[in-house]
């Protein structure tokens, strides 16, 4: 690929969008004495949530590529720092499901919420048709990404 291939300059911004996001979230995870990958199990907890999708320590594990002792000791982290509780599933009591505590949610928006409202509000200034595109673009981007961890 060439460097004044069409799509390059797209190709660049998202690279420096995700290098000043992965800043934002070192900033909030070096805040609450976190590490990155602690950020990113409550990011896919939070996602599980709203998903309406239970999220069991083994499909966190899966999900960040953690074999099961560092999901162990991710989630005991993350327990004892009252981010996160362990709660047995209300199908199937043996079951063990991992939730985020509201506090880690208010965390979160203390620290990511501005930003949050800024993409909103972004957004809102775009029609239907072009915020489509977005999405599209960007599930797209998603859908390449997530094909170099196959």
């Amino acid at each position: 690929m060439r460097p004044e291939e069409p799509g390059m300059e797209t190709v660049h911004l998202l690279r420096a969008v995700t290098v000043a996001l992965d800043r934002h979230s070192a900033r909030f995870a070096n805040r609450n004495g976190m590490h990155p990958t602690d950020l990113r199990a409550l990011i896919a907890l939070m996602d599980a949530s709203r998903a309406g999708e239970e999220m069991t320590a083994g499909r966190l594990g899966a999900a960040l590529g953690l074999n099961s002792a560092g999901t162990t000791a991710l989630v005991d982290r993350l327990e004892r720092a009252g981010h996160v509780r362990r709660v047995r599933a209300a199908t199937d009591r043996r079951k063990v499901l991992v939730e985020v505590d509201e506090r880690a949610v208010g965390l979160g928006w203390d620290h990511f919420g501005p930003l949050i409202g800024r993409v909103v509000e972004l957004v809102r200034g775009y029609d239907e048709r072009e915020r489509a595109a977005i999405r599209g673009f960007l599930e797209g981007v998603l859908a390449a990404a997530a094909g170099d961890d196959a």
